[in-house]
Order: C-alpha cells, then structure tokens, then sequence
C-alpha cells in the first residue's frame, strides 16, 4: 500500500534555513498545511523543529498525520555518529525510518566502512535505515549509488530529483534497485536551472525543484512504473524562502502537488 507524505523542506523549513532565516513558517503552520493538503503523514525535518517526545506525539496525533521518516546528514567514515544518536533518541516509540545521507562535499568515495557502522549503529537501536543519495555529496550519480548497494545491504530511498539532477533515470533506477528501494521521494527538477547555476547551493535557491508535471523528470510513467510498491511516497519541493515569497502561494502549491499526485499517480 502506498501512503502519500509531504515534509517542512517543502514549506521552507529545513537545516539550511531554520534558525537561519527569517521567514521561515513554524512547525505548527506547516503541519496544518500538510494536514489540510490532504497528505498522510510528514517527515521530521530538522531535528527538534517539530518538537521532541510528547509534542511531537502531540503535534502529528492532532492532525492525523504519521512520521514517515527522518533525515540525518553524516560524514561517513569521519566515525562522528552523534547526530545519528540524537535522531535515534527522538524517534524512540515512533515507526519510522531514519534516512542516512552524506555530507559531502564530492571530494573523493564515501567510506563504505563508514557507512555499515551507521547502518549497524541505526539497527542496534531498533531502526531499520535507508540511504537516500543526493546532489552535492559522494553518494550523487548512478555509479556511486550502485558501488554503494554492491557493498552494503541498506535500503535505498529512490529520489526522482535527485536522481535526474545527478545524470540517472528514475524508471531505469527503480527497474535496477527495486529489490533494494524502501522509500520514495517525489520531486521534480529543472535541468535549465541546474545548467546555468554555478554551484548546487545556487541551484537550490533558484527554484530547480518544482512542482509535479513541471520539470524534466517522467513522473507519469515512474508512477506508472511503482507497481506493487508498499511504502511511503514524500513529495519534496525544496523551497529556500526568499524575502519577498508568499507563504500561501508556497502552501497552495503543495495542493496542486497532492492533487496532480492523484490525478496523474493514482494514489
């Protein structure tokens, strides 16, 4: 069964902007819109920015929506592991799955022994992890995503955005690594702004994520192409808030999102 989910970064809440910037919306502003659009659930977000322990509870109870994961950014291999025991902390008693990232930058490989202590680590502790690749870190193309499943056995958080702005092709990824694909973000992406941008950071606050049906990646047929896959699909629009954006404009995108999601994914 498929289980449709959004998250704070599509609202303009996430580690790059929360405490940061100045106009980024509050947790309860954005769990109100998530509930409203329709969506079942959230991911965490930036740890704490959703509360902690009971208010958190609170928070997603009151509006019906579950956690549907929690994204921890680490540098493998550098055997720092504190934010991932931080995260592991606040998510005790909830079902949910933590999702590993690298850092970066693309300075070399990740370090696969690295990567199995986080994953032995997440598991001792009762979660079973996924690795979500990502632009701007060691974990970004087609090839290094496939040197990582060679060597480790977690689960791969397959990202539609990610995954084109990183030179793959989401269908032939989910054809390829679906034994493997335990969640599924969403996102579309502009490869006109990618083209011209001169770093990912730049990319990033141009708007190169989009909404569904908008950009360059083939959501109908990826959708099309899911088929018997139980699990949570996130729809992520990363929004870097800039002075003079709307909130509402940003809010009623995420209907639009949800709304297309029906219309065009059947779910």
């Amino acid at each position: 069964m498929i289980r449709v989910a959004n998250a704070p970064v599509s609202y303009g809440a996430f580690e790059l902007t929360v405490g940061v910037l100045p106009n980024v919306p509050g947790p309860d502003e954005v769990l109100d819109a998530i509930a409203a659009a329709g969506y079942e659930g959230t991911e965490l977000g930036p740890r704490g920015y959703l509360g902690r322990d009971n208010e958190l509870r609170d928070r997603l109870e009151g509006r019906g929506l579950a956690l549907a994961g929690a994204f921890v950014a680490l540098h493998f291999g550098d055997g720092d592991l504190r934010e991932l025991e931080a995260t592991l902390d606040l998510l005790e008693g909830f079902d949910t799955k933590p999702i590993l990232c690298d850092t970066g930058p693309r300075d070399g490989d990740v370090d696969l022994d690295g990567v199995l202590r986080a994953v032995e680590r997440t598991r001792a502790r009762g979660f079973e992890p996924t690795l979500h690749h990502h632009m701007g870190t060691r974990v970004q193309s087609p090839a290094e995503i496939e040197r990582l499943l060679e060597a480790t056995d977690i689960g791969l958080l397959l990202d539609t955005g990610h995954l084109t702005a990183g030179g793959g092709d989401p269908i032939r990824g989910l054809r390829d690594w679906r034994e493997r694909i335990d969640h599924v973000h969403v996102k579309d992406v502009r490869l006109d702004l990618l083209r011209i941008a001169t770093d990912w950071d730049e990319a990033w606050r141009r708007g190169v994520f989009c909404e569904l049906g908008s950009g360059d990646v083939e959501l109908e047929a990826f959708l099309a192409e899911l088929g018997d896959y139980s699990g949570w699909v996130v729809v992520e629009q990363d929004w870097v808030p800039q002075p003079d954006d709307s909130l509402d404009e940003v809010m009623a995108a995420q209907v639009r999102n949800r709304e297309w999601l029906r219309r065009h994914g059947g779910c």
